[in-house]
């Protein structure tokens, strides 16, 4: 059990979760945004269904309520880091099949790209507040090499895998803004919450 934290240290979590909130509800906006223009862009029906697409985590959870602020973080820095590597891969993908046809998509992708990285590395620092090691921070050389390539896709299957990644992103912001709501909660040493969380 971690004693209770200092004023100073629950204060500047606290700052971090306000601030990661507000980066989590920016970034869902855009998100929804750029869902629309990729819609119509690709030629989809923005009621498709798309089967899971492999590498991207589920935002869904099925006991939320029992995870650690621990948890909750390493499982966002492990999704935010998988969305990195499919949107750069999708920024590709744009590239080689319109070229500067359509200058904007790819712009949006971009900013969205970006906005995932500093989340991502807003993550991080709460993680070094919660006094965590933080995976892969000693191999981040290797890590920006990712996986093996995947198979390469038709055409058809790299529009419905984007549109797929991107609807995931934004149950993932929303799924963010609630973990550190979560986190941003005062933990007394005898908080009531882990207690009703560890009971069966």
């Amino acid at each position: 059990m971690a004693a209770a934290e200092s004023p100073s240290a629950a204060l500047r979590r606290r700052d971090l979760c306000s601030r990661g909130i507000r980066l989590a509800g920016k970034m869902r906006a855009d998100v929804v945004d750029l869902l629309d223009t990729y819609v119509e862009q690709q030629g989809l029906d923005a009621s498709a269904s798309v089967a899971a697409v492999e590498g991207v985590p589920l935002a869904a959870v099925e006991h939320w309520d029992e995870q650690t602020g621990t948890q909750r973080l390493l499982e966002n820095l492990a999704a935010y880091r998988a969305f990195r590597a499919l949107l750069a891969q999708m920024l590709e993908e744009q590239r080689e099949q319109l070229g500067e046809a359509d200058a904007g998509l790819g712009r949006a992708l971009a900013a969205v790209l970006l906005q995932v990285s500093a989340f991502a590395y807003h993550l991080e620092e709460l993680l070094r507040l919660e006094s965590r090691g933080i995976p892969g921070e000693e191999g981040d050389e290797e890590e920006e090499d990712g996986p093996p390539p995947p198979p390469r896709l038709s055409l058809f299957e790299q529009k419905l895998r984007g549109l797929g990644v991107l609807r995931e992103l934004a149950q993932w912001a929303v799924r963010s803004v609630r973990d550190l709501r979560q986190l941003a909660k005062p933990s007394p040493a005898t908080g009531a919450a882990p207690g009703l969380a560890e009971s069966p």
